[in-house]
């Protein structure tokens, strides 16, 4: 979250666009990310994330969404795939895991809360390009992943070692669905976005707060 312009809660790179922060100053961040990691803000796929399994394949005449975004909504999807070389794919998160997803066919760049996990992202991401390979970003930790007994029952068919108590190890929850789709090797950054305070958290900050981005292009 660090190396933007943004003010109170939402210091200092907030990407998320759909906050209380000011409009200018997202767009200013986006710039200075993409200037940072070199890709090319204007071709950037991202969707509007409903915590849910959808997914949305860039094409070529697909127009980027992220250095000026459109007034059109895009569509509602939390996973976004492409087999296009230099199309970046985002997804923005606070809390839930950014993962990467790369295969035979392509690749793809999923925001994996709880929800979306349960409803099978991974599965059909994995499904679509011939999944082998991914890295599970910085998320929430089982340290601070305090859970319901319904999302507790969501994952109990992976079997035991997810729950401490009434907390939920989400990024092993990932790994295992990813196991399960039949992707061979899996990465993760081990970072709690709840406890490391170099991220936003939607829980630690009560909702008021900005968003990090996952991010991933083929070269």
């Amino acid at each position: 979250r660090q190396g933007g312009v943004s003010k109170g809660p939402f210091e200092s790179l907030n990407l998320g666009i759909l906050t209380d922060d000011r409009r200018e100053d997202v767009l200013e961040n986006r710039q200075r990310f993409a200037s940072a990691a070199g890709f090319d803000a204007d071709r950037v796929l991202m969707g509007r994330q409903v915590h849910g399994a959808g997914l949305d394949f860039a094409g070529p005449d697909i127009p980027g969404a992220f250095s000026a975004p459109r007034p059109d909504p895009p569509p509602e999807a939390d996973g976004q795939l492409t087999d296009e070389i230099e199309r970046p794919l985002l997804v923005l998160v606070a809390d839930c895991l950014p993962v990467a997803l790369l295969g035979d066919s392509g690749l793809g760049m999923l925001h994996c809360g709880w929800r979306g996990l349960a409803a099978g992202i991974i599965g059909e991401a994995a499904g679509r390009i011939g999944g082998r390979a991914a890295a599970i970003g910085p998320g929430i930790g089982p340290c601070c992943f305090e859970v319901g007994p319904e999302v507790e029952e969501a994952f109990a068919h992976l079997g035991p070692g997810l729950m401490n108590g009434r907390n939920l190890d989400l990024p092993e929850a990932a790994r295992r669905l990813l196991e399960l789709a039949g992707v061979e090797t899996v990465d993760s950054a081990g970072i709690c976005t709840y406890c490391d305070e170099r991220f936003f958290s939607h829980r630690r900050d009560r909702g008021v707060t900005g968003r990090q981005a996952g991010i991933a292009w083929l070269n």
